[in-house]
Formats: structure tokens, sequence, C-alpha cells
């Protein structure tokens, strides 16, 4: 499928840089299988696949997805765990031009049939059942709302009636029967859309993000060069693969063939064992995986020394918890940044020194062009505060089956607006300061949350904090902390001040009401959803008649 908003111009462009290329993820696994047939691919819990027999599977499901009769730019949803069939999955679409769109495990009926429906998807991949929940039939249920779904594929040695195995399609040899012709006409070209990704959907449905190759490709090389991984690396995705902070497991493997290790729920412990069992040495995690493996009771039990280096991306990681991160799990901890409608949009280096990988987010990616502007769109001077825009090789192209939106979001320049607040230090590093609509503005000063955040996520009683505007009838706005608190412990807002008040934060900084809730709402497992924190205060307030 042709993607909505690049054009021949911005393609002959970046090709003539040198940012992109017409190599696609197919011909990178095909030559992984070539040069390290023998050597581990991909492993999770059931699975240990050599790179010649990933080949051979991924060959195998794009040829049978081509039997049932999926169409060329057909749509494919796959809703399953972090494993090895998922991996297959992504190159196997590409080699057969069907479109990938992988969504969320968590995901439930409203959201999936809007996908499925919305996208005129002709088959789902899916576990029978996951975590006690069954799959299966809840697409049973929406099925018959969705007149263009005519496979529902599942994953695993149970296939219940009524389903097709995907177990059962990578052991037929169709490799045999077609020539090899028949995955040359059908795959997809390095700039076409070739995914699509969906967005965390906190103010609606989600929406749907087209993908092409080369936008693809030209990220597995900057997580090569930024993480300096090599051949011999060993990458685990404990986070959604799909997702951003998930991507390096998922990209960069098969460019050098090193080997990704799955894991399909997070769970601390179980990270932990991953990390000791299979010699990790490299991850991409969110800052709430980062503080439950810092602050597990057990983490010293595990030998971690293999680990080389842990990417933090998708949501802000305030520096404190690095710091501690280091001291527990012992390896330099970095920074990605990037927006999940938009693109990536930069990173820090493995190498960098610590005081850049904790408190920035690096320099832009090649190609990449980064501004900041005050409301009105004028591009603020060196030092000062704005909001990030970006455009350049690295972002998407555009909203799926939706120009009306692509158009309005980024323009004819392509200029793509974050929502972030940024600065750049003196050395050409972005720093991340706040959200636009998430900055706190307290009798006419701005408070940023994360100011706040950080200092108080060291706290020896707090698991999680996240902090928000509360309305105000004379400032205007107030600020409000939501905490989380380890088991057994009580917090009390003295406390909280007492503990802040040597943070070299200005009193007016200071929270003035404190939030104890057991569990953070999250969305998609990553970012803290502020905005149910917002309404729940306001609620509160307008109840006790404040």
């Amino acid at each position: 499928m042709k993607p909505t908003r690049y054009t021949d111009e911005m393609i002959a462009e970046y090709v003539g840089k040198g940012v992109w290329n017409d190599t696609t993820f197919a011909q990178a696994w095909d030559r992984a299988a070539e040069q390290y047939p023998q050597k581990e691919a991909i492993v999770d819990s059931r699975t240990r696949l050599t790179w010649a027999e990933a080949k051979q599977r991924i060959d195998r499901i794009a040829l049978g997805l081509m039997e049932l009769g999926i169409g060329q730019d057909k749509v494919l949803v796959v809703q399953l765990p972090n494993c090895a069939e998922l991996m297959l999955l992504y190159v196997a679409c590409e080699k057969a031009g069907i479109i990938n769109l992988t969504i969320y495990r968590t995901m439930r009926h409203k959201e999936v049939e809007y996908m499925l429906a919305n996208t005129d998807a002709e088959g789902i991949v899916i576990p029978w059942k996951f975590r006690d929940f069954d799959h299966f039939a809840m697409i049973q249920e929406m099925r018959p709302n969705l007149p263009h779904l005519k496979h529902i594929i599942v994953v695993g040695d149970e296939v219940p009636q009524g389903a097709i195995s995907l177990e059962e399609m990578m052991r037929q040899p169709l490799e045999k029967k077609y020539p090899p012709e028949k995955l040359q006409d059908r795959r997809y070209a390095a700039f076409d859309v070739t995914r699509i990704r969906h967005t965390t959907g906190t103010t609606g449905m989600p929406k749907l993000v087209e993908e092409t190759i080369c936008n693809r490709m030209l990220l597995a090389r900057e997580l090569v060069r930024v993480f300096k991984l090599t051949h011999d690396d060993v990458l685990a995705a404990p986070t959604p693969l799909t997702g951003g902070p998930g991507a390096p497991a998922m990209l960069a493997t098969p460019l050098l063939g090193a080997k990704a290790v799955c894991e399909e729920h997070f769970d601390a412990d179980e990270l932990l064992r991953l990390i000791e069992k299979e010699r990790v040495t490299a991850m991409g995690v969110v800052p709430t995986v980062l503080e439950r493996l810092a602050h597990h009771p057990n983490v010293g039990k595990y030998d971690l020394s293999s680990l080389r280096i842990i990417c933090c991306s998708g949501a802000p990681l305030a520096p404190e918890l690095a710091v501690e991160a280091e001291q527990k799990l012992g390896c330099p901890i970095m920074q990605r940044y990037g927006i999940i409608d938009a693109g990536t949009i930069s990173a820090t280096m493995a190498d960098d020194p610590q005081e850049v990988r904790h408190k920035t987010v690096g320099k832009p990616h090649p190609g990449n062009e980064v501004k900041l502007i005050d409301e009105a769109g004028n591009e603020m001077p060196p030092g000062a505060d704005g909001e990030i825009v970006f455009r350049g090789p690295l972002t998407h192209p555009g909203y799926f089956r939706d120009l009306e939106r692509t158009w309005q979001t980024w323009g004819r320049e392509g200029w793509y607006a974050t929502g972030d607040l940024g600065r750049f230090d003196a050395h050409g590093n972005l720093m991340i300061v706040g959200r636009v609509k998430d900055m706190i503005i307290r009798g006419g000063n701005n408070i940023y949350p994360i100011e706040i955040e950080g200092p108080l996520t060291m706290h020896p009683k707090v698991a999680d904090v996240a902090v928000v505007g509360m309305p105000d009838p004379v400032m205007g706005e107030k600020v409000c902390a939501y905490v989380v608190l380890r088991p057994g412990q009580q917090l009390t807002l003295d406390e909280v001040l007492s503990f802040l008040k040597d943070k070299d934060l200005q009193p007016w900084k200071l929270p003035e009401r404190l939030e104890v809730i057991t569990e953070m709402p999250y969305v998609a497992g990553q970012k803290v959803n502020k905005k149910a924190l917002r309404q729940d205060i306001a609620d509160k307030l307008k109840a006790e008649g404040k």
C-alpha cells in the first residue's frame, strides 16, 4: 500500500541523504538465516528457534496466509503476547503483501471490534486463551458484526473448532508446493506501508497509524548504532514487542543475527530469571518496569552481570530512578524519545556521560529536524522552553484511511507537534520538561509535574507517583500528588513535604494535597493516565464543595 503522506520527492530526498534505502526486513531475515542458520534467533517460554528454523516458518506462514485467500494490501490483525509467532508474523505479512496490525493483548471487545471493523480485516491471529481470558470466545461474539472477517487463526497446540491452527500451518512444507516467485511477486517494497500501529487511545478510540519498511529499517539501524549492538548481543523484550520500548528486540536482531528473548507477560522475578538464564545483554523498558526491577527485594540474588545496557522510553524517566537502577542492576541506563503517532525523535548513546543519559533524551536521529515553539508557533531562543515539533525520515506516513486528519496533524510542511515541552542543553541534547497539557499553572507560575515526581519516586514508602493540577478558585491550580505505597506503609502530606524540603523545590511547587491510591491508572501498561487523575481530583473537590 502506498503511504498517505510520503511523496516521490520526499523519498528521493531521504534516499539521496542516505537515511532511507530499499532494504526490507524480509531481506534482513533471509540474510541472517543464510549467514547464521544454526544460531538461536528467538526464544520464548515454549519455543527456541534458530535463524534457519525461523525463516522456514516465516515462509510457510506467508504462503499459508496466501492460500487462505487473504488478498494483497488486506489487513491481518494480530493480538498476541510477546512470543516467537508475533515476530514471525511481522515478517511473514511483509513477504505475503498483507498489512499487519498488531494490537495490545489486553484490548477487549469494544477496541478489538473497532480495529477489525475500521480496517475491514480479513483475519485475526490470537491465542485461544491467555491469562484466564478466552480470546476466541470474544471474537466469536463480535463476528456477526464483521462481514469482512473470514479467518480466525489460533496460536498454540490446542485450537478450538472453527479456528485455523497456526502451528499446523507452520508444519506444512508449502515451500515445496510453490516456486520462489510466489512470494517474490507479493512481497512489499521498502517504501510501502506494511504495518498499522494503533495509539493508546486516551482521548477516545485508538487512531491507526501507517508505518513503512524504510522508516522502520532506519529505526533498526539507529537502534544498532545508539545501543552499540553486535552479533553477540541478546535482547530481551519485557514490554510489548510492537511498542516503542520493545522495538530493539523486534527490529535490530535480524540486522545482526542477534538473539531476541520474549517475556510473554511482565513479571519482575521472571524477567530477572530470564536475564540470568539467557545471559541478556540489552533490553528496552518503560520506567515502571525499571522501577520494579530496581526495587525488587531479590534483585541482588540474580546474576545480572551479562547486562550491558538498558534503554528506557515510553514515558518520562526520573533521573533519581535512573541513578538507583544503575546501582542495583549494574549497567548504564539510557533513554529514547518518540511519539506513537509520529515516530522516533532522538536517543542518548550507550556511552554518553551519565548526566546526558539520565537528564536528556539525547540528540535527534540523523535526518530529523527538531525545534521548540511557543503558542504562536514562533521558534524559541536557545535555552528557552517550548513545545517540541519535528519532521524527518523517522516520521510516520499518516493515519490509515484518514487523509483529513493526516493533513491536519502534519500540515503540508510535515511538522508534527508532540505536545511535549522541551529545551536544548548547551551540547544540543534535548531535555523533556513536561507535557503542555500536564503543566500546572499556579498563580501564574508554571510547574512541571516531573520536577516533583522525580524526587518523590525516591521516597522509601512510595512505589509509584503521579502529580497533577487540581482546580483552585484563587490560584487557578494547585499541586496534587497521587501515590501508590509499598506494602504495609502509610504516608501523610506532612511527611511528603518534609521529604521534599531539601530537594531544591521552590515552596510554591510543593504538593498541597496527597491522594493515596492502591493502583495507578496506566494506558497500555506504559503511561499514567493523568486525564483520569485530573478528573478524579476535580470530582472529589466538587463533592467536598471546594
